[in-house]
């Protein structure tokens, strides 16, 4: 172990021991505890003033002798890394720390020690097995990754593969470290990687063998719930190409007496409690078990139960496991009952017979169920049990032995059965798992017990112990071995280091005269015991070896000195148990067993006897004849002891493990208490003693245990150079630096790719990078903290400046409106005192003339009231005698409305009643409404009316108000002439009276006027009042009206609109779940496809397999050829049947005299995945079934006109058969005229008969010429309305025979009217299947108009709830309501009739095509008849040419070929096919299109055989290619491309309606007439997803090895993230060397990738679906890794991150492909990355995150939190309080526990309808593809 002046000895103590520097102190609890220098140290102090964790001030003393200081702790920075070698002060405490940390704090139990892994046990079920994380490790470098026992495994299985060298996992640690869990979890890495050469499924048997195993071999301990008590060394087989073909375990040391010995609190082996827990099963009732309480078995321990374990569940898993290994039924039950007999045999009590013998009671009940179980009889089994039988030279003695040799006996026999039957289970296990093959490689795991030390340590722990100590040598040599090869390599100067060497405790043990020697020795003896062989160790090695220690207060115990700690052995027992003898006659009375397994289990029995001698004492002996010998033969037969067997299997694994690589895994038990992730320090260091780990880091301290490439340094500490030093040799670089920074060059060597320092000396390194950072931020600080305060100097003497300013400016102001003040107060003064003047003047002759007016105005008061009461008294009596006669006509006019209101609601009820009647009915509605529209009419008539009423009244008042205006301007010119009068009476005093004559007349005058003019202005006031009513009345309904419309229209577009949204939300949310649905199930079937593409490779693998193995050359025989294989498979693609035949035949020939139930099972499995595949085809077409509904529609209307036509046909048809009864009728009288007539006149020319003749054959032959015509036209149509109908006719084929051939045949060589004849007996029975055709479609009619009178009786429905909701509504409602109706059920009845319209222009274009297609057929007919005329039958009968018009041959898109050219035709367009070369030359797709062009001439023909054979032939060539150059990614995008062009090729010209929307009409000609192909589209449309699958998997292959390195270890930005110190587990460099992977190198191999899919050709479409595909592998795979590496996970590799992803989404950007769907592939990446920058401190902090990563699971978000790890001092790693805070927050998350993203994911693939604008008739093909056999149609 390193010491503190070791550690320290890199510079002067006076550097590192200084104020503030951390220190590790030893502790009695804790072991180390953390402290802080209060105080340097100075050379010489005696002690060190320390402040410990907790603020406790302490003065730790130094060691007087040693002066040792102290353990330097290691920088925050260095805590918690995943290598401890990568800690710069390596000792025991900085190990502990680090396991701690990683352990209680990041919830991490794996950690590296060099080549070490430590493990450990968590007690805790973690999510870090599954097959996502073994994926992840997979194919990964042990540095890259986070430790873990998949890296270990990885590193093996590589190892084995690149070195051709065995491998071996040694896993070792104490009872209940999970060793047994961590050899299960290697070997089910192995299974899943590997996987099986052969279809046996060995990986799952090796997987079975685990539960057998701990069955028999595991236990109940104090220490562990499922403690292996043996040892087990499985080496896993692997052939040639590293599959799995078998394994072969081997055991070491059972722990047997625990068959009859259980300590408290433990239990026997599990397979006794499963037992007794499934003994109520019925197959066990004649076991005679019970509860496990019952036996003295297994009821020592008093802890039967294990909490949390089903036993007999656990039970049903072994007997599975047996199966699976094939141990039948039989031999399990036979195991079984021995193991019960077992049971049984416990409970036999022996009791005293005397002092020297011992009997069994008779008739003992579980000693009859052993024997009956066992098949002996009882009287033997209870002899030999209380006797013995001892062999001399001349005789044999049978002698009784006392009730503890018998009870002994009786254990040691129960014992050896079990070891018996351990053995036979461990054989036939390894016989089911051997391979078949030759074994190419293995990889041994081994499970082997650790140290153990206990109070009474007897044999078993001396065997233990002696195996550890040979396996840590081994350890020691091997670990030495790698640091001499590592120096070497680096050629660095090899020193030797002193480690230790544990052979003399070796030697102790096992050499001669050792322990195990004289151990054998004292066996031999007669007389041996336990004391003797005590006293011969001690007289041997007590003075001679120092390793050999004798305890002081006892004679019968001895202490070894162990590596890892001394250890006292009790001698009781070891003789005993070394020996392991057995009475050989209880053994042969199970020989003579009547049960066939055990009498198996002993047939190799040896002969166990007990040494053999005289006895003295006892009762008399028996004398029996002696035994004959034979000549030669010893007379005493001693078989090997069990520490000799044990020291050979030792050495033999020692011998295997030396021949192959070794792994090392130690797992450490962290508690004995069993808590989940508690750790407690004490036993944790007193297994890293044991178990070899401090010793690695010892030898590593002892050399250079820190080592950094050139580059790494250089990035790391290029914060301590100059720009001076920087030079571009990094080495010369590094070398200049380390020779300035430290001055001792003993304390680094420099190799030659790597820096070599010493234990310390990157500490003191990363201290000198500290404070050189420490120093640029002080420095940075006061740069800034100057800016900052001179800033707020010049800010502070700104504002001064600012303020002294304003305030000059205001006292100036302030000056100035004094001044202002003084004079203005002075002009006021003047001011004030002329206006006090004036106003004084002015009150006085105010006051004057308020007197006189005053005066004045009394007197005219006066005279005013007096008048005024007269007329005010002449109106009080007109207002109450006019509010009298009011009154009382009010009364009347109440009385009257009130009799009129009784009768007229009498008469409102009774319209009322009438009204409901009549609202039923719809008319009445729609009378109602017109009714309702006429009275709003009416009244907006009348508003008007009264408006312009209104406007006249209104002008009326005007002129009123007008004259009003120009009377009181003339009475008011005669007041002031009044005025003038009075004042001249006045002067003129003579004329007063006069005057007052004419002042009383014209107040008379002034009076009547005044009366006139109010009566007017009260006229006019009044109907001004009225009209104002009137007018506000009818606003006011007005604005009723108009509210009430507006409030019945909003309501309408509101339910409207809400109608919409719902209707539209629904929709989307039906849509959505459809497409949801629909992606589900095409990714389903896609996955079945890819699964069925699986076996199919699989499948012709094993066919070549087995017929390599057929043709494997024998004696005799000639070795077939190599190239007959495949010539034999280019013809295969001929025909599927062809194939599937040739393929039977091999069958046949192969499969005679082998077993075939592997084959059977895979084509059982291939048979069960078609089937699934077929169903969830049809369910695929039932789920698009609504998509087609259209389509179907159109097929009804096409239906129907088709009906039409053929009732034409059918009356042309009648007409021709008139006239050909006709033509029979005038044929017949021409026979009976010449028959009549005969005579030599009767052939006259000028003779009646003559010229009948002559007339009728002119006129027969005009009607034939026409007939002809007809009979041609209408036979063409027949025929081709007969080949459309075979399509649609199920039980028709395309093979039949067209008869219409044979009739035009025929023509060639009859007369016209027998071909007529002939050609309507076709036409008749063409007819008769028509008219059968008609009569489903008629019955296909009936149920179209039945469901149209279904959606009428629903519209009816809706209607009348529609005419109930009106009702209910008010009148303008109503209204409203029914004209919306109206509106829209016109709006719907438009678009029907204009759908209609339009399928009805479909349907006349369509017919109008076929009639070109018709007539274009005719004409070819017509041709082709004339040419086959012979020229003696031109000159006999002239026949007028047909009126067809022959179009001149022009090329229609078709190619020909003759059938035996197909396979040259394939074999130059798609096997020798070079991509690039098309991709570069031609247009896109072009042997897509030359496919379809020979396809369509093949349907032209009607050559149903050679559209299959050319179609079969091209998938079959096209999965060939694939298959053969199925890696290379231009072959598989080329083909992709054009598998879907073809595709599209087949819907474009299908002549589907659907698909033909785009097509141009010289395209719509190039349809395809004769064949459906919509079943070659489904067998084309999954070609085209395996391809994809395969393209994608192909791209995966390429970005894979660029992923991790471009996206994650490469710094695209760089000197943000600086290199940590790593250890001797070297992770990749995150510098970027030549050949390592870039971002750049992504985008440009997404460029490549883009680039060719466009050159081929792609679909836009299909194009985003891929690069949607690839973003998603790049972000799962840089996630995954991310989340399974530590040193990733810090701030700055956010940044990269980040900056990353915006690469990434430029691209997409200028590829136009941000809407593909790409860039959310990336969010959980993105998420992380901003997980890892986001502050992690506060609540409000953990808020933020849990909305920020709601792409992110819960254990993802908290798994980053934990690898959190800073870079550099200055950031804070993230506590434990905040993470689980984090969980908390995120505890109601519905999301699945899984960690990794599943990187084996592809989104369904669709292939949307791309058509085509190129047409087919301009293709022009080049002589580079050697296709000149084609001709152009």
């Amino acid at each position: 172990m390193e010491k503190g002046h070791d550690s320290s000895s890199s510079m002067a103590a006076s550097e590192l021991y200084t104020k503030f520097a951390r220190v590790w102190i030893p502790d009695a609890e804790e072991v180390w505890k953390s402290a802080e220098l209060t105080k340097n140290y100075k050379h010489g102090d005696k002690l060190l003033h320390l402040t410990l964790e907790d603020g406790t001030n302490i003065e730790y003393n130094l060691d007087e002798k040693t002066k040792n200081l102290p353990h330097l702790r290691n920088p925050d920075i260095l805590v918690g890394e995943n290598d401890l070698t990568a800690l710069s002060y390596l000792h025991e405490p900085a190990v502990l720390h680090n396991l701690k940390v990683r352990f209680t704090d990041s919830k991490l139990i794996y950690t590296y020690c060099g080549i070490v892994l430590v493990a450990i046990n968590p007690y805790e079920n973690l999510p870090i097995y599954g097959s996502d994380i073994i994926n992840a490790y997979s194919g990964q470098n042990m540095g890259d990754m986070d430790p873990h026992i998949f890296a270990v495994a990885e590193e093996a299985y590589k190892q084995m593969a690149r070195d051709e060298r065995n491998q071996s996992i040694i896993v070792s640690g104490e009872s209940g470290a999970g060793k047994t869990v961590s050899a299960k979890y290697a070997m089910r890495y192995f299974a899943t990687v590997s996987g099986a050469a052969t279809e046996a499924n060995v990986e799952e048997k090796v997987l079975a063998s685990n539960p057998i195993m701990e069955a028999i071999g595991n236990a109940k301990t104090t220490r562990n719930d499922n403690s292996s008590r043996f040892g087990k060394y499985i080496e896993i087989g692997f052939d040639k190409r590293y599959r799995i073909i078998g394994a072969n375990m081997r055991t070491y040391l059972l722990e047997k007496s625990r068959v009859v010995f259980q300590a408290d609190e433990e239990r026997n082996y599990h397979i006794f409690y499963q037992l007794c827990a499934s003994s109520h099963l019925p197959e066990f009732k004649n076991l005679k078990l019970g509860g496990a309480d019952d036996f003295h078995c297994t009821n020592q321990g008093g802890s039967p139960v294990i909490d949390g374990v089903d036993d007999s569940k656990e039970m049903s898993t072994t007997r599975n496991a047996f199966s699976l290994l094939g141990i039948n039924e039989q031999n399990q039950m036979g195991l079984f009952q021995v193991l019960a007999a077992i049971l049984h045999l416990g409970n036999v009590e022996i009791k005293d017979r005397d002092s020297d013998s011992s009997a069994i009671p008779p008739n003992n009940r579980h000693l009859q169920v052993f024997c009956e179980l066992m098949g002996v009889t009882y009287q033997d089994m209870s002899h030999w049990l209380c006797h013995k039988k001892l062999k001399t030279a001349q005789e044999t003695y049978i002698k009784p032995i006392p009730r503890m040799q018998a009870s002994n006996a009786r254990d040691a026999l129960a014992k050896h059965i079990y070891a018996k039957v351990f053995s036979w289970i461990v054989d036939h296990v390894n016989q089911s798992l051997r391979a078949s093959v030759k074994q190419h490689s293995f990889i041994g795991v081994l499970d082997i017990y650790g140290f153990e030390t206990f109070e009474v340590n007897s044999f078993e722990q001396f065997c233990i112990n002696y195996a550890n100590e040979k396996l840590q040598q081994q350890f020691n040599m091997h670990v030495f071995k790698l640091e001499q090869e590592e120096y070497l390599k680096e050629q660095i100067p090899w020193t030797l280091i002193d480690f230790y060497d544990n052979q003399p405790c070796i030697n102790l043990i096992e050499a001669k005269m050792g322990v195990l020697d004289l151990l054998d020795e004292e066996c031999k003896m007669p007389k041996g015991s336990d004391d003797s062989w005590a006293q011969k160790l001690y007289n041997t090695h007590l003075k001679t070896c120092t390793l050999f220690e004798k305890p002081r207060m006892s004679n019968k115990a001895f202490i070894i000195q162990h590596f890892a700690d001394k250890v006292e052995y009790q001698c009781e027992g070891f003789l005993e148990k070394n020996k392991d003898t057995v009475n050989e006659e209880q053994i042969n009375v199970l020989k003579a067993s009547k049960l066939d397994l055990l009498v198996e289990l002993f047939q190799d029995e040896e002969k166990a006897t007990s040494p053999t001698g005289t006895t003295t004492g006892g009762r008399t002996r028996l004398s029996v004849k002696p035994k004959e010998v034979r000549p030669g033969a010893s007379s005493k037969e001693h078989k090997k002891t069990v520490g000799c067997q044990f020291r050979n299997s030792l050495a033999m694994l020692m011998e295997t493990l030396n021949a192959t690589t070794p792994h090392y895994v130690r797992c450490i038990k962290p508690n004995d208490l069993k808590f989940p992730f508690t750790f407690d320090p004490k036993r944790a260091v007193q297994q890293l003693r044991a178990c070899g780990v401090l010793e690695t880091i010892r030898i590593s301290a002892a050399g250079f245990p820190s080592r950094w490439t050139y580059q790494e340094f250089f990035s790391r500490y290029r914060v301590l150079m100059k720009q001076k030093d920087v030079l571009s040799d990094r080495r010369l670089t590094c070398r200049n630096v380390l020779e300035k920074l430290v001055q001792d060059q003993d304390k680094y060597q420099f190799g030659k790719t790597k820096i070599f320092f010493r234990a310390g000396q990157v500490a003191y390194l990363e201290k000198l990078r500290a404070d050189k950072l420490r120093q640029a931020c002080v420095r940075i600080q006061k740069t800034i903290r100057c800016w900052l305060v001179r800033k707020k100097y010049l800010r502070k003497k700104h504002a001064a400046m600012t303020i002294q300013r304003y305030t000059r400016g205001h006292q100036a102001r302030c000056l100035v409106k004094f001044m202002r003040r003084t004079r203005a107060a002075i002009v006021i003064q003047k001011f004030q005192r002329m206006y006090v003047q004036r106003k004084l003047y002015r009150q006085k002759q105010a006051a004057a003339l308020v007197m006189q007016t005053i005066l004045r105005a009394y007197m005219a008061r006066q005279k005013y009231q007096g008048l005024l009461r007269n007329h005010k008294a002449v109106f009080i009596q007109k207002h109450v005698r006019g509010w009298l006669a009011r009154q009382r006509y009010k009364r009347s006019l109440r009385a009257i409305v009130y009799l009129q209101c009784c009768i007229r609601r009498m008469k409102a009820k009774k319209e009322l009643k009438k009204l409901k009647i009549e609202a039923r009915s719809v008319e009445h509605f729609k009378k109602l409404n017109v009714g309702m529209e006429n009275k709003i009419m009416q009244l907006q008539r009348k508003i008007d009316e009264q408006t312009k009423d209104n406007r006249l009244i209104s002008e009326r008042l005007n002129g009123l108000e007008t004259s009003h205006a120009l009377e009181s301007e003339k009475l008011k010119i005669e007041v002031s002439k009044l005025k003038g009068i009075e004042e001249e009476a006045k002067n003129n005093a003579n004329r007063v009276t006069s005057l007052l004559e004419e002042l009383e007349r014209l107040r008379k005058d002034l009076t009547t006027t005044q009366k006139e003019k109010k009566t007017i202005e009260d006229w006019a006031t009044k109907y001004r009042d009225e009209m104002e009513q009137m007018v506000a009345e009818l606003k006011e309904e007005n604005g009723l009206l108009k509210t009430e419309k507006n409030d019945l229209n909003r309501m309408i577009k509101e339910q409207s609109q809400q109608m919409t949204e719902k209707m539209a939300r629904a929709l989307a949310e039906e849509t959505h779940q459809l497409e949801s649905d629909l992606n589900e199930e095409r990714s389903r079937y896609q996955n079945l496809l890819t699964e069925h593409l699986r076996l199919e490779e699989r499948y012709d693998d094993l066919k070549e397999e087995i017929t390599l193995s057929v043709n494997v050359p024998k004696a005799g025989h000639r070795r077939t050829d190599s190239t007959h294989s495949s010539n034999g498979s280019e013809c295969t693609y001929n025909s599927e049947f062809a194939e599937s035949e040739e393929s039977s035949r091999h069958g046949e020939d192969v499969t005679r005299g082998m077993d075939t139930s592997l084959t059977l099972k895979l084509q059982k499995r291939v048979t069960e995945l078609e089937q699934e595949k077929s169903s969830l085809r049809n369910e695929l077409e039932n789920r698009e079934e609504q998509f087609q509904r259209a389509r179907a529609r159109d097929d009804e209307e096409h239906r129907k006109s088709r009906g039409a036509e053929l009732e034409y046909e059918s009356l042309k048809r009648q007409e021709l058969d008139s006239e050909n009864k006709k033509l029979k009728h005038d044929l017949t009288a021409m026979r009976q005229s010449l028959l009549g007539n005969a005579g030599a006149e009767a052939g006259a020319p000028g003779s009646a008969p003559y010229k009948v003749l002559v007339d009728q054959l002119n006129t027969l032959c005009e009607e034939l010429e026409v007939r002809k015509e007809e009979v041609l036209i209408l036979r063409s149509q027949l025929v081709s309305q007969k080949e459309a109908m075979q399509h649609k006719d199920e039980k028709e084929t395309m093979t039949e025979p067209l008869h219409y051939a044979e009739d035009v045949h025929n023509m060639k060589d009859s007369g016209a009217i027998t071909q007529a004849y002939l050609s309507l007996k076709e036409t008749n029975r063409l007819l008769e299947g028509q008219m059968q055709q008609q009569r489903r479609s008629y019955d296909n009619d009936v149920e179209v108009l039945r469901g149209e009178l279904q959606s009428l009786k629903e519209e009816n429905n809706r209607q009348q709830q529609l005419l109930a909701q009106n009702l209910q509504l008010p009148p303008e409602a109503r209204i409203e309501a029914s004209l919306q109706h109206e509106i829209t059920r016109l709006t719907n009845e438009n678009l029907d009739l204009m759908e209609q319209l339009e399928k009805q222009d479909k349907t006349i274009r369509k017919l109008k095509k076929q009639l070109k297609v018709f007539s274009k057929k005719i004409g070819e007919m017509g041709a082709g008849q004339g040419e086959s005329v012979s020229p003696g039958q031109m000159v006999e009968e002239t026949v007028r040419p047909v009126n067809i018009p022959r179009r001149e041959k022009d090329f229609q898109g078709m190619l020909e070929y003759k059938q035996e050219d197909e396979l040259k035709l394939v074999k130059n367009l798609i096997l020798e096919l070079k991509p690039r070369g098309v991709a570069v030359n031609l247009i896109p797709g072009l042997p897509a299109y030359i496919l379809f062009m020979c396809l369509r001439h093949a349907d032209y023909v009607n050559d149903d055989q050679k559209v299959r054979t050319l179609l079969t032939s091209t998938i079959n060539s096209i999965k060939k290619i694939l298959k053969k150059r199925g890696d290379d990614f231009e072959t598989v995008s080329f083909w992709l491309s054009n598998t879907c062009r073809f595709l599209h090729c087949l819907k474009q010209y299908s002549g589907d309606e659907s698909f033909m929307k785009h097509n141009t009409p010289k395209q719509n000609e190039h349809c395809l007439s004769n064949f459906d192909l919509a079943e070659y589209r489904q067998v084309l449309s999954d070609l085209a997803i395996q391809i994809y699958q395969q393209l994608i998997k192909c791209m995966e292959n390429i970005l894979q090895p660029m992923i991790v390195s471009g996206m994650l270890e490469h710094e695209t930005i760089q000197g943000v993230s600086g290199v940590k110190p790593t250890g001797l587990r070297k992770r990749t460099s995150s510098i970027a060397d030549e050949g390592t992977y870039t971002l750049e190198s992504i985008l440009r191999q997404l460029s490549a990738f883009h680039s060719t899919m466009c050159q081929h050709g792609t679909d836009p479409e299909l194009i985003k679906q891929v690069v949607k595909q690839q973003f998603y592998i790049i972000g799962a795979v840089t996630l995954n890794n991310l989340l399974l590496r530590k040193d990733m996970c810090s701030w700055s590799k956010g940044m990269q991150i980040r900056y990353n992803v915006s690469q990434l989404e430029e691209w997409l950007r200028d590829k136009s492909l941000m809407m593909c769907g790409a860039k959310e592939t990336l969010e959980p990446l993105i998420q992380a990355a901003q997980l890892l920058q986001v502050k992690k401190k506060t609540d409000e902090d953990a808020e933020a995150i849990c909305s920020l990563c709601n792409c992110l699971s819960t254990a993802q978000i908290v798994k980053v939190l934990n690898l959190y790890t800073p870079v550099n001092e200055f950031e804070e790693r993230v506590s434990v309080a905040f993470i689980r805070t984090i969980q908390t927050r995120l505890r109601d998350r519905c999301e699945t526990p899984q960690l990794l993203m599943d990187t084996k994911v592809i989104y369904p693939v669709t292939f949307p309808f791309n058509p085509s604008s190129l047409a087919l008739e301009s293709i022009q093909i080049p002589g580079s593809l050697n296709l000149g056999f084609l001709t152009r149609v």
